[in-house]
């Protein structure tokens, strides 16, 4: 039997991990995790986090492996996460990948170009910069080292400023020079499945699943990585809105309020770019038989 990594993807909230677990119980195999920040074991309550009833039905990877203070890419992910795989292909047919991080989902399924490693000094160089100067002046500056990369990139988005930066600095070349977006052959099959859910009723369990972040302690969990606000790791949704209350800048009503919100509006990026994924098939998380069934096919 060809080797299968199911690819199960879908926006926050629309119910990847139970319809995972279920996938995973009925083809006998693991789930790895692509999910950039459930990675860090400090943020079960804000990432959605498998439960620790969840992961003793399954086995996960890339669960609660990192600190906050670790480095890591999509990069890295790639090489770790296919070493895991060639490991789990030796034992199982069939592995679940699921998690929202669009990256890391690429990562595996298209490969992540060639890209210099960062080194430590230009890494603190571009944070001072960045703590000292503001995301305005490092993106006018990557406007005129590198302007093809300043049109599509968003520039709102800190990270993809100050590494696109980075390697302007470390090697003298324009960022866009190592981004050759040839996608790598995998030695095993892929087939992508993606959730979908009307919008009202995506919106709708957002807004829920949010309450139940804070009756479980999300504020409490934001309360203690405090600390390390700074740190890529946190700007992150649901902890950004909370260190804005705990500055006394917002009420906790507004800043409850503003998570839905930008929960939501993270919805609406991950579709669009999933929707550019022709090898994605569609369905309801409910279409669970629907699945099952489309996937025994694919794998005959």
């Amino acid at each position: 039997m060809t080797k299968t990594l199911v690819v199960l993807i879908g926006p926050t909230g629309v119910g990847k991990t139970e319809l995972s677990l279920r996938l995973a119980e009925k083809f006998n195999t693991s789930i790895v995790s692509s999910d950039s920040r459930q990675l860090y074991a400090d943020l079960k309550i804000g990432t959605a986090a498998p439960t620790p009833e969840q992961l003793k039905r399954i086995p996960h990877h890339f669960i609660g492996t990192l600190k906050l203070t670790d480095y890591y890419s999509a990069a890295q992910y790639e090489i770790e996460a296919l070493a895991l795989l060639e490991s789990l292909f030796t034992e199982k047919d069939v592995v679940i990948l699921t998690g929202g991080s669009m990256m890391y989902v690429d990562a595996i399924c298209k490969g992540i170009d060639d890209i210099p490693t960062v080194d430590s000094d230009t890494r603190e160089l571009m944070l001072s910069r960045y703590e000292n100067e503001g995301l305005e002046n490092l993106s006018n500056e990557l406007k005129l080292l590198d302007p093809e990369y300043y049109k599509i990139v968003d520039i709102k988005n800190p990270k993809r400023v100050i590494h696109a930066l980075e390697i302007c600095y470390m090697t003298g070349k324009t960022y866009t020079s190592f981004r050759i977006r040839e996608k790598k052959q995998r030695p095993f099959r892929i087939l992508k499945i993606g959730l979908m859910r009307d919008r009202e009723e995506l919106y709708n369990r957002i807004n829920q699943r949010v309450d139940i972040m804070m009756e479980e302690g999300l504020l409490e969990e934001a309360k203690s990585v405090y600390p390390y606000r700074q740190l890529n790791a946190l700007n992150t949704v649901g902890y950004k809105e909370l260190f804005n209350y705990l500055d006394g800048q917002w009420t906790l009503s507004f800043a409850i309020d503003k998570i839905k919100q930008n929960s939501r509006i993270y919805s609406r990026k991950q579709m669009t770019w999933f929707k550019r994924d022709e090898e994605i098939r569609w369905f309801h998380p409910q279409q669970e038989a629907e699945i099952v069934a489309y996937l025994s096919n694919a794998m005959q």
